[in-house]
């Protein structure tokens, strides 16, 4: 008899189902591990070789022949640690198949027996759930994230023999629940009671954050463009549970070990010198890349020309589609990157173009040089444009600024936008910044005022269709900020200085 026991190999953003099967048979005692398996899996042999023996269990004096099947699928990671001990306990009689039989197991083996954490918990959960299984065993630092997925039972398993007593029957393990998980926002934020002055920038940040639209702040250094983009974080509203579930898989795949279960936006703020790979995913062994990482949350590029080309460009595709399609030679891998861009650039390379108290010492071939890092095309792709210059420091030592409770009030008109779209689109995760050309046609209420507005700026402006559409995108999230059904005049022409202003 030829045993089976089912885990899950990652492949991309899903899973595929695994059979492990082990062929026990007469013959000098050894095991062999075929079925496309890297490193990683090779090594297995001792480990479970070890964990088996220090798990007070006997390990079979035969010839083991283990096999990962479909033999086609590359697989990699060390989750086939406990499939693989199981299938070999089935096969020498320790284990009966029937009871291992609608279960999913994954986790690497310690040598003494103990279960190690692995990535992509949820992505096993699901693909376990998708197969039929109704059991799925897995280390207790990702028992959590995977029992975020619903519809199957998640086990946390410390050691091979605990596992082993509660398949016998002996001892009972009990199923992880997904306790509440907490809603609150970290209070070592930046906030908007932190910024003093900058009227306009913080109105840019809750029309960006209400709608879902992303920003470009430039001035001169000092300004106080970072931290205008830091504060943007503190008014994210926490993430739904279909958000936490998409945000943790994402994070799970990259970073599982630590098993974490994320409820709060992301904040990805990559180095400018970080390579095309690690900003939009891939590689040899295909991850998530940042702007995946950033997913349901900000994307922050602090001095955005000084980022490579090539790496801008790569956003083009990302900003349009909210995901992000890898082609390599073992397939295609598509992961979500729906995020808010926020970026800060200086006007020229010293900064100070336009600065009252200094002067730019920048030729006219550099500035256009610098500016040109950032091409036409996503440029188009930035709904708001904010310049921002410098501010007095008698705030510094003002207590005063710190009572205002201008967040609070922001966050309030933010809640009142959020919620006119979920009545308008139906749904809570579709939001105005989304909106395509049909759904503007149906669902925005324009005044003719507002239309005959929008059709004298695209003629003297220049702008694309792409630029009006994002005109009118910011105009139905300023109208949801004052509660107006109609977008009005005054809405188009406070979107259309946010679109001209560089």
């Amino acid at each position: 008899m030829v045993a089976v026991v089912q885990s899950v190999a990652l492949t991309g953003y899903d899973g595929s189902l695994i059979e492990v099967e082990t062929d026990s048979k007469a013959g000098l005692p050894g095991m062999q591990i075929v079925g496309m398996g890297n490193k990683a899996i090779d090594e297995a042999r001792e480990r479970v070789r070890s964990a088996i023996s220090n798990s007070l269990l006997d390990f079979p004096t035969r010839k083991l022949v283990v096999n990962l099947a479909p033999a086609e699928l590359p697989k990699d990671g060390t989750q086939f640690d406990v499939p693989i001990a199981l299938s070999i306990l089935v096969a020498s009689g320790a284990l009966k198949q029937v009871e291992v039989n609608n279960s999913v197991f994954a986790g690497e083996l310690a040598l003494d027996g103990r279960l190690r954490p692995i990535r992509g918990a949820i992505v096993v959960a699901e693909a376990a759930r998708h197969s039929g299984a109704s059991r799925v065993f897995l280390p207790p630092h990702n028992a959590l994230q995977a029992s975020l997925v619903e519809g199957i039972e998640v086990f946390g398993v410390e050691d091979l023999r605990s596992l082993y007593l509660h398949l016998k029957n002996e001892v009972q393990l009990q199923p992880v629940h997904t306790p509440v998980l907490p809603q609150a926002t970290p209070v070592d934020l930046v906030t908007l009671d932190n910024i003093k002055g900058h009227t306009q920038a913080k109105r840019a940040l809750a029309i960006a954050v209400a709608g879902r639209h992303n920003i470009l702040f430039t001035g001169p250094p000092g300004a106080g463009k970072t931290m205008l983009a830091k504060a943007l974080a503190s008014l994210l509203p926490c993430l739904s549970s279909d958000e936490t579930l998409e945000v943790t898989k994402l994070h799970s795949l990259v970073t599982g070990i630590d098993g974490a279960v994320h409820t709060l936006p992301p904040f990805r703020t990559p180095h400018h010198t970080a390579t095309l790979t690690s900003i939009i995913g891939g590689g040899s062994k295909p991850r998530p890349g940042e702007i995946s990482l950033a997913h349901k949350g900000v994307l922050f590029l602090d001095e955005m020309p000084e980022y490579p080309r090539a790496t801008l460009e790569a956003l083009r595709q990302p900003l349009e589609d909210r995901c992000i399609s890898i082609s390599r030679h073992y397939g295609r891998i598509t992961y979500p990157a729906d995020f808010i861009l926020v970026a800060t650039m200086n006007p020229c390379p010293c900064g100070y173009l336009g600065d009252e108290a200094v002067q730019c010492r920048c030729s006219g071939s550099q500035i256009a040089s610098y500016q040109k890092k950032i091409s036409g095309p996503l440029l188009d792709r930035i709904d708001l444009i904010v310049t921002i210059q410098k501010t007095g420091t008698a705030h510094i030592f003002d207590a005063i600024s710190l009572q205002e409770n201008q967040q609070q009030t922001v966050v309030n008109f933010i809640h009142t936008a959020r919620s006119a779209q979920k009545k308008r689109y139906k749904r809570s995760s579709i939001y105005n910044g989304y909106a395509s050309l049909a759904t503007i046609k149906a669902l925005f209420l324009i005044s003719q005022k507002a239309e005959d507005l929008i059709t004298t700026a695209s003629k003297r402006l220049n702008l694309t269709n792409r630029s009006c559409l994002k005109v009118l995108r910011v105009a139905r999230t300023i109208a949801d900020l004052e509660s107006s059904p109609t977008i009005e005049a005054a809405h188009v022409a406070e979107a259309l200085q946010f679109r001209c202003s560089s």
